[in-house]
């Protein structure tokens, strides 16, 4: 089954109504959720589909792509067509042949045993053929359902909304229901949990979660145990991080019991089911009898923690319930780790992102300052950075930057920028010399980048750079200042290096502007800059921002049209600094009416 005559279509141009469409998606935990998002966005609107052959479709999508990730991790094309004859056909593509798709079927040693689940079975009930298709590069799972859909899961058609987990599982289990639930129901449960899963970034809310997925549609109680690298190494359990019981009055006699047995690490990496001892104690003499599984939450080779399921009295787990289980807890292992990554990334961005910015902005003798920094990105470093600090000699230096970029890049230009400006600054250069200083850094130290990808590559045999290849010049807008108070007022030397040009508020309301428009730091060689200066009166307030500001954007217009930040700034008239910083940020916000796309700062000096 080949369908590569289909014309790529990415995810951005996938079109309802269309009888054969094509996404890429990259191999991350998101990509099952967004393929049934794409997928049934395309089949709402395509003639001769109905809801079976739709769910079906969804249950198919999501477990080959869960399989792809998972056992391949690179990126994932999916596609889909529905042929003249009212079937669907599906393929999902992923860019490691060498990995075959996995089922729990396969019979691999506990080391090898990756997180499989039973998606193959699952595609093999629903489909009317399927297959794999191997290539240079390339392994497709194929997929063709039958019009009308399967007949071979009897049931309703499950409800596709969910609004919280309690929705996907909202009855206890009955000796006589498991089997009928566990048709079509439990395909659907599976979808949603995972895209409800996939989309939190917390692992306490995703145990959390896992326990209200679970109790009591699959299991009568739970616990989740979360391993850190340090629990993992040293092969201690700790305390289970969530309990639930069906009976809210017995979690904590449950907690209790779980506790003082921690379930022990098995010697291979594997996702279970194992026996574990049953805290029957716990929940008084009446429910004595009963059943504990544990499953490991693995995910990319490592150990996450343990997912603990039980059931009170005689009657045990049926192995439909234990392979549920076992596919979801792929899907929680898959969520914690995305989890964990991203906390480490906001932790090191985090980190990082203090370490660029000043601790505190200097007092000045005689000027009130007032500041406004909003990263648009709270979990990467902001292209965005400020600076207000002593150079002594009576003097006072002020900087408002945007480097071009965000993330690792502009980390790298801002921890080179603003220590230097210090350093010029204390040195006692002036503020054209400190530009042009600062210019030529930039572009050194672009050139050296440069020379040293070129070294690396004939180092092991490549061939040399072409023009444009290899580390690109970094560009900084910056506009940069000196402040000297005297008797009377404030004295103020600045230059503008491609930024967006200060504005001067007199108490009148008057606004001017007070510099001129210069070339961007890191594009000119030996480019010469040069300053401006004018005296701050008592009452005079100098307004500095950062493209955040005047580049804010309403539909066509941006904030700045018309000199749109003059005319906000001439209404702060009589307000001190803090009033007038709080005023512009507000008019700002409100100008695009949804959260900014852009960094912003801004940075109010007003002399006294």
């Amino acid at each position: 089954m080949d369908m590569a005559a289909i014309p790529t279509q990415r995810e951005s141009g996938v079109q309802p109504g269309e009888t054969r469409g094509r996404a890429t998606l990259p191999g991350s935990p998101l990509a099952p959720g967004s393929a049934r998002a794409l997928v049934r966005a395309a089949l709402d609107g395509m003639p001769g589909v109905c809801a079976r052959l739709a769910d079906d479709a969804m249950a198919v999508v999501s477990e080959l792509v869960t399989n792809a990730v998972v056992h391949a991790g690179t990126e994932v094309q999916v596609e889909w067509q529905l042929e003249d004859t009212g079937a669907l056909v599906v393929e999902v593509r992923d860019q490691h042949p060498s990995r075959a798709p996995r089922d729990a079927t396969s019979g691999e040693g506990p080391y090898d045993t990756p997180e499989y689940g039973r998606g193959l079975r699952l595609v093999a009930t629903l489909a009317e053929s399927w297959g794999v298709t191997y290539r240079t590069g390339a392994k497709t799972v194929w997929a063709r359902l039958p019009p009308g859909g399967s007949e071979a899961l009897d049931g309703p058609a499950p409800d596709p909304a969910l609004e919280v987990a309690e929705d996907l599982a909202p009855q206890p289990h009955r000796a006589d229901g498991d089997r009928d639930w566990l048709g079509r129901g439990a395909l659907s449960f599976l979808a949603e949990a995972s895209d409800l899963l996939a989309g939190q970034l917390d692992e306490n809310l995703v145990a959390a979660l896992t326990g209200q997925l679970i109790v009591p549609r699959l299991a009568d109680w739970c616990a989740v145990w979360l391993e850190d690298e340090a629990t993992v190494r040293g092969g201690a359990g700790g305390g289970p991080a969530r309990v639930w019981h069906a009976s809210e009055a017995r979690i904590e006699e449950l907690r209790c019991a779980l506790e003082k047995e921690p379930p022990c690490p098995p010697g291979g990496l594997r996702s279970g089911p194992d026996a574990y001892p049953w805290p029957g104690h716990a929940l008084g003499p009446q429910g004595a009898d009963g059943t504990a599984l544990s499953y490991r939450l693995i995910a990319g080779g490592r150990p996450l923690g343990t997912l603990v399921i039980g059931r009170c009295g005689p009657t045990g787990f049926p192995h439909e319930i234990t392979g549920l289980v076992e596919d979801l807890s792929r899907r929680v292992a898959l969520a914690i780790g995305a989890a964990r990554q991203y906390a480490r990334q906001a932790t090191i961005s985090a980190v990082l992102q203090r370490g660029l910015l000043p601790g505190a902005v200097a007092e000045i003798p005689g000027v009130r300052s007032a500041l406004v920094y909003e990263p648009c990105d709270k979990g990467g470093p902001s292209g965005d950075f400020y600076d207000l600090f002593p150079a002594g000699d009576g003097r006072w230096c002020f900087a408002v930057g945007d480097v071009q970029g965000k993330g690792p890049e502009a980390a790298v230009v801002i921890g080179l920028a603003r220590p230097w400006l210090r350093l010029l600054a204390r040195e006692g250069y002036r503020v054209a010399d400190v530009l042009d200083r600062l210019n030529q850094l930039l572009l050194d130290d672009a050139t050296e980048a440069a020379d040293a990808a070129a070294r690396a590559l004939v180092a092991v045999g490549g061939r040399p750079l072409a023009t444009g290849e290899g580390p690109q010049t970094r560009f900084l807008s910056l506009l940069y200042g000196e402040l000297t108070p005297y008797d009377g007022g404030v004295r103020c030397t600045l230059a503008s290096a491609g930024h967006p040009l200060p504005l001067v508020l007199s108490p009148d309301g008057t606004v001017r502007t007070a510099a001129r428009p210069q070339t961007l730091l890191g594009v000119v060689e030996d480019e010469t800059y040069t300053s401006e200066t004018l005296d701050l009166r008592p009452g005079d307030s100098l307004l500095c921002v950062t493209d955040g500001v005047t580049e804010r954007r309403s539909g066509t217009r941006q904030f700045d049209d018309g000199d749109g930040l003059a005319r906000a700034l001439s209404g702060c008239a009589g307000l001190g600094a803090e009033l007038i910083a709080e005023r512009i940020r507000r008019l700002v916000h409100d100008f695009g009416g949804g959260l900014p796309e852009d960094d912003l700062a801004l940075l109010v000096l007003q002399a006294e």
